[in-house]
């Protein structure tokens, strides 16, 4: 008899997101190497930034030396790839055997995205756009997979308010939710992963799942959150944490992408119990380091 449930395999997704730069060739080398270092998934996002924007558009961008225009909505433009871009990068992971995925951050481009030529295994709803209802609506009657969202910036009665339209859309079975702090790169005091026993305890019989999305330093925090319940483990990734853009900083390399791959897997592996019983490995070393009295199996 097994003493605890099993744990199900932890799943790696690379959030590319914008560390691309406004480049179809840096997408590619980050994609290439999300794969090769062991991701699940690439995954990007998708802005109409007139449409999310509006007054802000041609506003200054918060942070200068971030900044690729003259002003915040030539910044997103800029770093903005088009439906058709899409459609390649998609195939760029297929060729790559790694699955594409991609938030949206309004109605506008989850329509552009779920009428395009790519097939989605989920579509990801991220923190600031998680209390949008016009868009979770949207996906909840038209998307047919699973609905990632990320609960940073948002307070306890907003989450249950967020809950209770999925289960009144009988669509909360669809629904992945994720630990997340909204910081960049977040303190390890900010992280607050026992909130994810707080969602297994409350939620977890009620969505699809429970996952993570760290943009903290280092590798050990991803392992406690798997540890604790989070099967979708997100990090954002880039090749090189110095390059210019404001969720570099808080990226992995791929050399920590490798690692935490790595990490991911064994943590899995050693995750069973030995029931009582001596395991094969140990016989040996019982008959060479126990009294002969004692070592008799």
């Amino acid at each position: 008899m097994k003493l605890i449930k099993p744990f199900i395999k932890p799943v790696l997704i690379a959030e590319i997101g914008c560390n691309h730069q406004g480049s179809m060739g840096t997408a590619k080398q980050l994609i290439e190497s999300a794969a090769q270092n062991g991701a699940s998934y690439a995954k990007f996002q998708k802005r109409n930034n007139k449409y999310l924007l509006g007054k802000l558009y041609d506003k200054p961008h918060p942070v200068p030396e971030n900044s690729f225009g003259t002003s915040y909505g030539k910044h997103r433009e800029y770093l903005e790839f088009g439906i058709k871009e899409h459609e390649y990068l998609y195939q760029l992971c297929k060729k790559n055997k790694i699955k594409y995925a991609t938030s949206v951050w309004e109605i506008k481009s989850a329509q552009e995205i779920l009428n395009s030529k790519i097939k989605l295994d989920y579509i990801k709803v991220p923190s600031a756009c998680n209390l949008d209802f016009e868009l979770l609506n949207f996906l909840t009657k038209k998307f047919k997979g699973k609905i990632h969202l990320s609960s940073g910036m948002t307070t306890e009665n907003e989450l249950k308010k967020i809950i209770k339209f999925f289960i009144k859309k009988r669509r909360n079975k669809d629904l992945i939710l994720y630990l997340c702090t909204s910081s960049y790169p977040c303190k390890a005091t900010d992280v607050c992963l026992l909130d994810l026993v707080k969602f297994k305890k409350q939620y977890g019989n009620i969505v699809g799942d429970i996952a993570f999305s760290g943009h903290h330093m280092g590798i050990s925090i991803d392992i406690a959150a798997y540890t604790l319940g989070a099967k979708y483990i997100e990090r954002h990734f880039t090749i090189d944490r110095a390059w210019k853009g404001t969720d570099q900083s808080a990226s992995l390399e791929p050399q920590g992408l490798n690692k935490l791959c790595r990490d991911l897997n064994n943590t899995f592996l050693s995750l069973t119990s030995k029931n009582g019983k001596l395991l094969n490995s140990e016989k040996k070393q019982r008959i060479k380091l126990k009294s002969l009295k004692n070592a008799r199996i």
